[in-house]
């Protein structure tokens, strides 16, 4: 009596590889629902999942090496800026008539009367500045400044055009000392601001910090102030309230991220594991995510007043506000992620105790690459005084117990701060850009997993 024996092409599906299908789901909800393990894996768990991006950027399985590149990131900082000013000096700026003072005119009417009512008050001479729909059912004129009789005529004209009487034409008269005093009441409230934070700053982490995050505010400003130029859009009070705003949340930005710089580079002179710089990338790439969803978050309302509102509709009243949040949000999330932190990075790395934990923590990898690459292992020398055997595993020498000739091979002298009893070598290898230092010896945890 024989018995079929499958082949291997008639050998039954694994059950893993099938375990999108229907039968397969049934299966394992049944299985679950009896508490036992689900098909195809070991000891009750199923294999692990690839750990989404932002979890890979916090535990530094990925990043992006920000402070490293802070050379080509102010090259391109410093273009872009130096197109802002030249804006501002060829163009200049359409202030509107709260700035520059002006006469308006507001009447009922539609949008197909708009351009009969611009092209009736421009034949009446008067200077149309701006012409929009407000309210959807009236009519805003701006003009510059006009006599009584010519401020009649073009009223008697626009309300002809329109079809409505002169008593329903509202013409009003501004002065220009009305936007004087508010522009020298809105410097007033930023040297405030500024002042404020930088104070805050200074005490909460340190001055470096402050003098970073207001060149990060002085970025945002110059470039929304730019495209403003640029595009030609009139400036009014809104523009103004826009521009105040906008400080405020590049500096929740940066605020948050100098906050995680602070708790990576705590104690770091002790361990000699990484640099400042390299502790403050870490920070970076660990709060990237977050500074990302909360910008999107942020733009997106400010997106539909600016392409919606004012684009598709017509709303020209939110357009002011709308195009100076919508610039200033992302020049504040651009600064904060790529341009703070580098600054501070740069000028921590001059200072003395920075530049010799640079050294240390470059001669701690250089013996672990030879370590790695002969296969011998790398004792540290340290110039501490000798303390009893039983306190720590690492070995000291007395200046006098030193030998008299040149050190031998493969030997690292070190400061004391550098050492500090490690297990194996006490040498680590150059994390990646955003990655975190492993001690030796401790085992990396697999992605995707949380520690409890």
């Amino acid at each position: 009596m024989t018995r079929d024996v499958p082949t291997p092409a008639e050998a039954p599906e694994d059950p893993a590889v099938d375990s999108g299908s229907a039968e397969a789901t049934a299966a394992d909800a049944e299985l679950a629902d009896a508490g036992l393990a689900p098909s195809g894996t070991e000891d009750g768990r199923r294999p692990p999942r690839r750990a989404s991006l932002a979890h890979r950027l916090y535990n530094g399985e990925a990043g992006l090496d920000v402070v490293g590149h802070s050379k080509l990131i102010y090259k391109i900082t410093a273009v872009v800026l130096l197109v802002c000013v030249v804006s501002f000096v060829v163009r200049g700026f359409n202030f509107g008539i709260e700035f520059a003072g002006g006469d308006s005119f507001q009447l009922p009417g539609t949008s197909a009367q708009l351009q009969q009512v611009q092209n009736a008050a421009q034949d009446a001479g008067a200077q149309v500045s701006s012409a929009q729909i407000v309210g959807g059912n009236s009519i805003l004129l701006r003009t510059g400044q006009m006599g009584n009789d010519a401020l009649n005529k073009v009223t008697d004209a626009v309300a002809h055009a329109a079809g409505v009487s002169p008593d329903q034409v509202s013409p009003q008269q501004v002065s220009a000392a009305w936007g004087q005093d508010i522009t020298s009441k809105a410097i007033i409230a930023l040297v405030v601001f500024l002042v404020a934070v930088m104070a805050f700053l200074a005490v909460r982490f340190q001055p470096k910090m402050a003098l970073a995050a207001i060149a990060a505010l002085f970025h945002d400003l110059v470039l929304t102030a730019g495209v403003y130029s640029l595009v030609g859009f009139e400036v009014t009070p809104s523009t103004v309230i826009g521009l105040l705003t906008i400080l405020g949340f590049s500096l929740y930005d940066t605020v948050v991220v100098f906050d995680k710089v602070d708790e990576n580079t705590k104690g770091l002179a002790g361990s000699a594991r990484m640099t400042w710089s390299e502790a403050a990338n870490l920070a970076v790439n660990q709060t990237l995510m977050r500074s990302i969803n909360t910008s999107v978050i942020a733009l997106l309302p400010v997106a539909g007043l600016l392409f919606v509102g004012a684009g598709l509709l017509g709303v020209g009243t939110l357009k002011d506000l709308a195009l100076v949040l919508f610039v200033g949000l992302a020049a504040g999330t651009y600064s904060s992620i790529f341009l703070a932190t580098p600054i501070v990075a740069d000028l921590k790395e001059r200072e003395p105790a920075q530049q010799q934990l640079r050294k240390r923590v470059l001669a701690r990898r250089a013996a672990a690459a030879r370590q790695a690459a002969t296969g011998v292992p790398v004792a540290v020398a340290s110039a501490r005084r000798a303390r009893p055997a039983g306190r720590g595993a690492v070995a000291v020498a007395d200046r006098d117990e030193l030998p008299d000739g040149p050190a031998a091979a493969h030997v690292v002298v070190e400061s004391p701060d550098s050492v500090r009893p490690d297990a194996g070598s006490g040498a680590t290898a150059a994390p990646r850009p955003g990655a975190r230092p492993q001690r030796p010896g401790q085992q990396r945890r697999p992605a995707g997993k949380k520690r409890r």
